[in-house]
């Protein structure tokens, strides 16, 4: 493998990351391998969603397939070409309704997580108007040969804003949320930061009743439980109207909602998620992307996944000539294999490679080892339901923290004694239920 020139800020995330047995949030470039086919559909559904539509897909895979991986992958593939996303992952106190605020809850950390090419980390909602404002100001003094200080610049750019906020007056819940915009522009014009801070709070989804909102904005709407998703739509005509490509919402963690043990509340969520889908469908959105991951299980269980709702099922269900071997990554579900022994190789090549790097040593294990450390790994029992990119990667970290910091020990020695535990662990058994036997009456 050639050598690999990567900053520390990045190795120090990757190797952190990969340790704890979480996906990076930056560097994923460095170790992807396989999943090409998957990437390129949905990179033309981007395209499809800068030119004005919009998209869904749900992303399945068991647990440690790397249906997370693939999703932070595309999340920066999204910002490196000038969309706006958001994510979050569902949890008991982050669904899609809720009787509790669950729904709003999960819109709260979307827009926390709300990130761009310039701030890839979220928080990005305040860098976005301003971001906006000053455009329309350069516009502005551009077009009217006007300059900064000038008397007339505010009520030129007011227009301007007014133009942007006008249009989307007619989308649902679009009035208010134009208000809440000006809003934002009169605090900003007037220096006035306590009202740029309730527009902020608006539009996070913070304010606790319409009276409150009422008296601070003059507006009578807030955003709830109920209305978060339509908010969601405004935003993503909003990001394109102001330059964007678009919005795309990375949603992760799926299966909490099949774990919702209360039948009517997951069928709830599963109406909003037919909601979601029918809207891309149909062009009732424009420039979103919506991408959801899960297990198989959250989607083909037909007692209480996906398929236990018949208008999910029927738009979700594998055409007749999909399946048995042929792969359509067209179609509203993306199905993860887990990846070859040959891809997983490549990615341990990968790994020894930035370990070294971040660490400053030259790598002593050879591709030989590597093999080795695979067989045993593929050759443990149970390997084929339980070995997942995820656990490899764990024990193949875990493996060279441990050869790094122990220098007198090898890499033959650590491997012998993880293949010699098991056996070890099955004789203290056998001793056990021979000790037990004596006790017999």
């Amino acid at each position: 493998m050639t050598d690999i020139k990567i900053p520390k800020r990045l190795t120090t995330a990757l190797v952190n990351s990969l340790t704890a047995g979480v996906v990076p949030r930056i560097g994923l470039e460095h170790i992807a391998v396989g999943r090409k086919p998957e990437v390129e559909a949905i990179l033309r559904d981007m395209e499809n969603i800068a030119e004005g539509g919009a998209a869904m897909k749900l992303i399945t895979g068991r647990y440690g397939s790397g249906k997370s991986f693939l999703l932070q992958t595309i999340r920066n593939y999204a910002l490196d070409r000038d969309f706006v996303t958001a994510d979050a992952d569902l949890s008991p106190e982050r669904r899609l309704v809720g009787t509790k605020g669950q729904g709003l809850a999960t819109y709260r950390e979307l827009m926390m997580n709300l990130s761009t090419r310039t701030r890839p980390d979220g928080g990005a909602l305040e860098a976005v108007l301003q971001k906006w404002i000053s455009t329309i100001q350069q516009e502005a003094m551009k077009d009217s040969g006007l300059r900064p200080g000038d008397p007339a610049l505010p009520g030129e750019v007011e227009q301007r804003i007014f133009e942007v906020t006008g249009a989307m007056q007619n989308l649902v819940h679009g009035f208010d949320f134009a208000r809440v915009l000006a809003a934002y522009w009169n605090g900003y014009k007037l220096g006035e930061d306590e009202k740029k801070q309730a527009a902020l709070r608006w539009l996070r989804g913070e304010f606790p009743n319409k009276t409150e909102a009422r008296k601070e904005l003059e507006v009578g709407v807030i955003i709830d439980d109920d209305n978060w998703y339509d908010y969601m739509k405004l935003w993503s005509e909003f990001m394109a109207k102001i330059g964007y490509r678009g919005l795309l919402l990375f949603i992760d963690e799926g299966v909490n909602l099949y774990k919702i043990s209360n039948s009517v509340s997951r069928t709830s969520n599963y109406e909003k998620l037919l909601t979601m889908f029918n809207d891309t469908m149909q062009g009732k959105a424009e420039h979103l992307g919506i991408f959801l991951g899960g297990t198989p299980q959250f989607v083909e269980d037909e007692r209480r996944g996906l398929f236990s709702y018949e208008a999910l099922r029927s738009r979700l269900v594998e055409g007749r000539y999909a399946g048995k071997g042929y792969r359509n990554y067209t179609g509203p579900i993306l199905k993860l294999e887990m990846l070859s022994h040959e891809e997983i190789l490549i990615l341990l090549q990968k790994l020894r490679q930035i370990h070294a790097l971040h660490f400053g040593y030259a790598p002593s294990l050879t591709d030989e080892d590597l093999i080795q450390f695979m067989e045993m790994a593929v050759g443990r029992m149970g390997a084929d339901e339980l070995l997942t990119p995820r656990e490899v990667v764990r024990d193949f970290m875990d493996l060279l923290h441990t050869l790094h910091q122990n220098p007198d020990a090898t890499f033959a020695q650590l491997l012998g004694e993880r293949m010699a535990a098991p056996a070890a662990a099955d004789q203290e058994k056998d001793d056990l239920d021979d000790f037990l036997a004596g006790f017999e009456l």
